[in-house]
């Protein structure tokens, strides 16, 4: 495989790398060969948040949002209006019966909320001088309405209308949003979350009433994501990890992430010396359904619906923290992390024969409140027999700092953002070969051969 690049990877972390998570050159599952790299930003790029099956838009600190083609690499367009870092991106899909289109809202430090039309570049409305900056958005579709998290959180119709809106209490403002059944919102707020309902009156006005305080996390609210119908998950910093019931608001699991007591290990990636307290923050939090994938500091933990059981896990899978993950299939799974890395794995059935599954981490699942563990954890190891491991199957090599989040669009290629201001396509190198070789004929047929 040709390997790029582009600057020197430091670890951002005490954590030594392994030598079992070292992959050499030849990487026959990774199929990411070939990449091109898009330059435009001149700050961290935070967010990708694609708009169709072959383009993407860009933001982060230096206020700009792009889109990009990723069939051709090719800068589409370049939005210029905010005057600060952009703290909030998201996609309004507006259908008039006819067509669809798609726009873009996106909300920045300078303490405004734009809509832009990414086919033009045009900023289509914009609201300014809010009363702080607004750090999360959510569109809710069927309701035609969005809604915008900060030290407030307002209601908007697809006109940039405000509609209702709440004060909040927290000095630290809402940090997620997540759709609920039944016109809920369910809304992170450090330790709590707090369940909005929206109320339509017959004249058409909006309200929103706080319903419901859950205060069972005992650290701030890093994940919150919605998993089946009916169900969605919050992770801490301190590692817990909970299921509600998105109706009822109940408890339907509580685990709390651990780190055993350190005792000899053959694994050399496995590091249990007493963990630093970022070492068991839960960054990120994904699901395609039928499993939940747990970024929980540099390690990855990957949890069963069906089984009600961890299938597959690795304490250390990067250098630093893993700040997004993404479920590619049942079994193939992909990572970022500060350290610059983004990864690939595979969920294969070779046993961890000294390392198990701790205790604390969905070894346990309670039905109530009243079962919520509320002493000091114990450092007791359960042996799972039908545990499997994660297996390295791919590195890709470009990015020289953290790299925050990435896109997938499946055959057409994947898309990376980091700290170093840059972009990558990272593209299948066979299938790249083989398009090119089909342009190629097409030419040739149309210009009557060589």
């Amino acid at each position: 495989m040709l390997r790029w690049i582009l600057g020197g990877r430091e670890a951002n972390s005490s954590v030594e790398k392994s030598p079992v998570l070292c992959i050499g050159e030849e990487q026959p599952k990774n199929w990411f060969t070939e990449l091109q790299v898009l330059r435009g930003h001149f700050d961290i790029v935070r967010f990708l948040v694609q708009i169709d099956d072959f383009r993407c838009a860009s933001a982060g600190d230096d206020g700009l949002i792009l889109v990009w083609n990723i069939e051709t690499g090719e800068r589409l367009q370049e939005l210029r209006g905010h005057s600060r870092q952009i703290t909030a991106i998201t996609t309004l899909n507006c259908n008039d019966g006819l067509m669809s289109h798609t726009f873009l809202i996106t909300a920045s430090s300078d303490r405004s909320v734009s809509l832009w039309d990414p086919d033009t570049g045009n900023r289509v409305q914009t609201v300014s001088d809010l009363q702080s900056s607004v750090k999360c958005l959510l569109v809710l579709e069927r309701l035609c309405v969005w809604l915008s998290g900060g030290e407030e959180l307002c209601v908007w119709n697809k006109d940039f209308q405000l509609q209702c809106h709440r004060q909040n209490h927290s000095d630290t403002g809402i940090s997620a949003l997540i759709e609920l059944p039944k016109n809920c919102i369910a809304a992170a707020m450090d330790k709590e979350i707090i369940i909005y309902r929206l109320t339509f009156s017959t004249d058409s006005s909006m309200s929103l009433s706080e319903v419901y305080c859950l205060t069972d996390h005992q650290d701030q609210i890093r994940a919150l994501i919605n998993v089946v119908d009916g169900v969605f998950a919050s992770g801490s910093h301190a590692g817990e990890l909970i299921l509600w019931d998105a109706v009822d608001w109940n408890i339907l699991a509580y685990e709390h992430i651990l780190w055993e007591e350190s005792q000899p290990c053959a694994q050399a990636e496995i590091r249990l010396k007493a963990p630093r307290h970022s070492e068991m923050s839960i960054q990120h939090l994904t699901t395609n359904g039928k499993l939940i994938l747990a970024a929980v500091g540099s390690g990855l933990y990957v949890y069963s619906l069906l089984t009600r059981t961890v299938v597959a896990y690795r304490k250390v899978a990067h250098d630093s923290n893993v700040l997004h993950t993404m479920l590619l299939s049942d079994s193939e799974l992909m990572s970022c992390s500060e350290d610059g890395s983004v990864r690939m794995w595979e969920i294969q059935d070779l046993p961890l024969p000294d390392e198990h599954a701790s205790a604390g981490f969905f070894g346990m699942w309670t039905f109530s409140r009243t079962n919520k563990q509320t002493g000091p954890p114990t450092k007791k190891v359960i042996e799972v027999p039908n545990i499997r491991t994660l297996e390295l199957t791919g590195d890709l090599i470009g990015h020289s700092g953290a790299v925050q989040m990435f896109l997938s669009f499946r055959e057409n290629g994947l898309v990376t953002c980091s700290a170093d201001h840059l972009l990558i396509l990272w593209k299948n190198g066979e299938r790249q070969s083989h398009l090119r070789s089909l342009a190629l004929f097409k030419k040739l047929e149309e210009n009557g051969g060589l």
